[in-house]
This record gives structure tokens, C-alpha cells and sequence, in this order.
């Protein structure tokens, strides 16, 4: 059977690098969703002085192009700083391994982004962010994007469960349209927070469950 990968792809499917979960990661992001096909999470470890990446992991629901990349991408960024590792590019991990089909190529973008989405998480959980922009209602909406509603294996906001954002004073209020005695209601809500609270200038994330009619829950 011919395969559309060449043997670089195919080492690295079959023989990945670097899989796995990391326990309490420095920084840690989840891009993509299994209902569109491929998802990847990227774990890192980083050197508090050195800003070196000392390890590094990834989880991957997808095809081959997905766990090459995300093998490739990890072993590319392992030893570099958090600088040197943001300059990583979609194409530079795909000539590393060789080429990948065009209809592929999301795949390679998709494991740049883990790793670049890691980083911003470390650098937020620390205080590194230098360039400091006010949170806006857009701000939430992109972050939420990222907050994968269990019920369909989408993002929360494509599915239309994020009923209301607004931010007020540092204050980020989220509406749910869902009751908080929903099954999926606390896992929601915990990664919801987990990704605003981060944010430099909000100081309270609210999350309110208004039923998926708006009216409230009994």
C-alpha cells in the first residue's frame, strides 16, 4: 500500500517523540477539536532563569501529518528559549520532515500554535507579558474559543453555548446556557476561568448558568 507521506512523516508517526502528558507543566494548550478532525496538547517545562524549554510533550487526536508535527515541533523547540522557540514556523516544521501534502498543511499550523499557545500560557501564569492591552469582550471570546463545549466536540462559542460576555471594572462575566446542575456544567466553568483569570487586568471571572432558554435554572 503506497501511503501519500514520505519516510520522514512515516518515522515519525510510527515512532513519535516526545508523547505524553507532563504533570504540572510550566505551560500547557489545547488547539484544534476532535469533531473537526485533529486536536493536539502541548505541555512545556521551562528553566526559571534560563527561559529554556527543558521539556516538552504532546497529545494528539488525529491523522499521521498530525502526530508527525507534533513529534517534529516538539523536538525542534526542546533546549531553546521561550524567544527562540515562538520563531518556530508552520514551514519549518514542515520542510523538517520533509514536506507534507498541501491538503495537510493545517496540520503542521495547528502543532505551531500548541507550542505557541503553551508559551503565552507560561508567560502568563508569570508575569512575563510586556505588551499589555486592555481586555476586551473580544479578548474573552477569542480566549473561550479555545474552551471545548463536551456535548459536541466543539468550542463553546461556535456551538452557541456562551450565551453573554462582558467586562466591567476587571470583572469578566460569562453567561452559560446551561443549568449548573448540567453533567458538563463545573468542567466547563473550571476551564472557562482557568482561561481569563489569567488575563492581566481581570481580577474575577464570573460564570453564570442561565438555562439553555436564557430564563434561568429551577
Amino acid at each position: 500500500m503506497k501511503f501519500p507521506y514520505n519516510e520522514v512523516i512515516l518515522e515519525h508517526f510510527r515512532n513519535p517523540k516526545n508523547v505524553g502528558k507532563i504533570d504540572n507543566p510550566d505551560g500547557k494548550s489545547v488547539e484544534g477539536s476532535p469533531a473537526c478532525g485533529d486536536m493536539v496538547a502541548v505541555y512545556i517545562k521551562v528553566d526559571s532563569g534560563t527561559k529554556v524549554i527543558t521539556d516538552v510533550k504532546f497529545e494528539s487526536y488525529g491523522c499521521a501529518s498530525n502526530i508527525a508535527t507534533g513529534s517534529i515541533i516538539t523536538e525542534m523547540a526542546k533546549g531553546k528559549t521561550i524567544e527562540e522557540a515562538k520563531k518556530i514556523s508552520w514551514k519549518q516544521a514542515s520542510e523538517a520532515l520533509g514536506g507534507l501534502p498541501p491538503v495537510k498543511v493545517h496540520c503542521s499550523v495547528l502543532a505551531v500554535e500548541g507550542l505557541r499557545e503553551a508559551i503565552r500560557d507560561y508567560e502568563e501564569r508569570h508575569g512575563l507579558i510586556t505588551k499589555k492591552e486592555p481586555t476586551t469582550r473580544d479578548v474573552i471570546i477569542k480566549r473561550l474559543r479555545h474552551v471545548m463545549n463536551p456535548l459536541t466536540g466543539l468550542d463553546v462559542v461556535r456551538t452557541k453555548l456562551i450565551s453573554d460576555v462582558s467586562v466591567n471594572d476587571g470583572t469578566a462575566t460569562i453567561k452559560i446556557a446551561l443549568c449548573d446542575d448540567h453533567p458538563y456544567a463545573n468542567a466547563i466553568k473550571d476551564d472557562v476561568i482557568e482561561r481569563i483569570e489569567r488575563l492581566w487586568d481581570i481580577n474575577k471571572v464570573e460564570v453564570i448558568f442561565e438555562g439553555e432558554d436564557g430564563n434561568g435554572c429551577r
